[in-house]
């Protein structure tokens, strides 16, 4: 009888109706590559200084590995929970559901931190504005548009997409239309601020700013939340993760290199806190900086509204699963009859979105720890595991030269964790939040989903593009 009242009733599935086109604008968007340039890159810069492009170059190299293995996991179990659901398939329930809980605050405290900076960036053209009623009002704009078709919100995101393109590819011609800093000399001799003049770049800065850029580049294996919408995801989601991560390097690094190379005052470049908006200035006016700040907005508003449609189906996959119990898995789990989206679960998000948006920036910062490296960690053993296991024999996509990837993405990710833990300020912090998250759910687990029974995974069953049901594999021994 409690199991009964603790387990979803079955619920719609999610509709199928887009192609890789679509899933790709929405990874994209989740990847916003100029808020990234254009808000993540100035500390870069501050960091390491020239040394940045060594470290957008080695993170480059860490992002290939890992979305090798995304592409194989997610090829196997394209599935809207996401990786938790590859960590539950190859480790077990235990750490499947550790890997959910890290998931829950990486994905839930996005939108309102992304939405808090926006009254920064616009303080530029509009000074004075308030923090929390912009962000209030864009977190809670987004949550009603995400609740719209799938398909809508795919054109929706794409067409924000192509403003945040144009923003890049304006910054990267103003940078190659003048060149004052040969790439060769930038490669050889890396130089970074320090006192007021510009000192060699050292390899301890440049692993740091290497940390920053894996953050900045992150965004690609967001495809997988998607997998339940994607027509024939096992052929064509690993080409969305794969394709998503080129574009993001590409749309990432030529715009950096571009302004340092053209940039007339390195020094005061490294130390801006708008760089890209000095270049525009110095070399088409005001109102090309002006242009700039905008299209961070859009493309920050863009990422907001994907984060919030693929937090919602995360949030679906784990009421399918039985995660939380009712009511919550039933209303996380209802799909609505005419947009054929999670629309119960995506108002919860978004309202917590808003909730938090009246807390302060720092402290979400600090709750939202380093939840990446815990990820991508996880994922790495998982796909090791499940070629020994043969848990991932069925995967459409396999990757190449296994083991590389996920060896790489666990040796880096050790580096990284390491430069974090250095880090008194933030980095440390960080991780032991981590730390709690993943106890925390561990004790969740524990204590409350073993007392109902096995936990199970559920994986939808598509065959030749038809209507899809719920297959429930057999329970997970943990």
């Amino acid at each position: 009888m409690l199991d009964d009242q603790l387990l979803p009733r079955a619920q719609r599935p999610l509709v199928r109706s887009l192609g890789m086109m679509g899933v790709l604008f929405l990874t994209l968007s989740v990847a916003t590559p100029a808020s990234s340039v254009f808000v993540i890159g100035p500390g870069m810069l501050q960091v390491a200084g020239t040394g940045a492009v060594w470290a957008m170059v080695l993170a480059g190299i860490v992002c290939v590995a890992t979305a090798f293995v995304y592409a194989e996991l997610s090829s196997a179990w394209p599935v809207a929970g996401g990786e938790y659901v590859a960590v539950a398939q190859t480790l077990g329930p235990l750490a499947g559901f550790v890997m959910l809980g890290v998931n829950v605050f990486n994905n839930l405290f996005f939108p309102p931190v992304a939405a808090l900076g926006i009254s920064a960036v616009l303080s530029t053209i509009y000074p004075g504005l308030p923090t929390v009623p912009i962000a209030v009002a864009v977190v809670a704009a987004s949550t009603l548009i995400a609740l719209l078709e799938i398909r809508v919100n795919a054109w929706l995101t794409g067409l924000f997409l192509l403003g945040e393109v144009l923003a890049l590819i304006a910054v990267t011609a103003l940078g190659l239309a003048d060149v004052t800093h040969p790439l060769g000399a930038m490669l050889l001799h890396p130089v970074m601020p320090s006192a007021g003049a510009l000192v060699p770049a050292g390899a301890a800065s440049v692993g740091l700013a290497t940390s920053i850029a894996i953050f900045a580049l992150n965004g690609y294996g967001a495809a997988v939340y998607f997998g339940e919408e994607m027509r024939e995801p096992s052929r064509l989601i690993a080409k969305a993760i794969l394709a998503s991560l080129v574009l993001t390097l590409v749309f990432e690094i030529a715009p950096t290199i571009a302004l340092l190379m053209g940039t007339p005052d390195l020094h005061a470049t490294l130390t801006a806190g708008d760089p890209f908006g000095l270049l525009a200035r110095m070399r088409a006016g005001g109102w090309m900086a002006d242009a700039i700040a905008v299209s961070v907005v859009i493309a920050i508003v863009n990422a907001i509204i994907a984060c919030i449609l693929a937090c919602a189906r995360f949030f679906y996959g784990t009421a399918c699963d039985g995660s939380w119990g009712r009511p919550l898995d039933t209303w996380m789990a209802m799909i609505h009859p005419r947009f054929g989206s999670p629309w119960v679960g995506t108002l919860i998000v978004g309202g917590v979105g808003v909730a938090c948006c009246f807390l302060p920036l720092t402290f979400l910062m600090v709750l939202s720890g380093t939840g990446l490296v815990a990820i991508y960690a996880g994922i790495a053993v998982a796909a090791i595991a499940g070629r020994q296991r043969g848990t991932t024999a069925h995967a459409a996509y396999r990757m190449p030269l296994y083991p590389l990837a996920p060896v790489a993405t666990l040796l880096a990710l050790g580096y990284v964790a390491w430069t974090n833990w250095l880090d008194l300020e933030e980095g440390r912090p960080g991780l032991i939040v981590t730390g709690l998250q993943i106890a925390g759910s561990a004790a969740y687990y524990w204590f409350v989903l073993r007392r109902r029974g096995a936990w199970r995974v559920h994986v939808p069953e598509v065959t030749d593009d038809r209507p899809e049901r719920l297959r429930e594999r057999a329970p997970l021994q943990g």
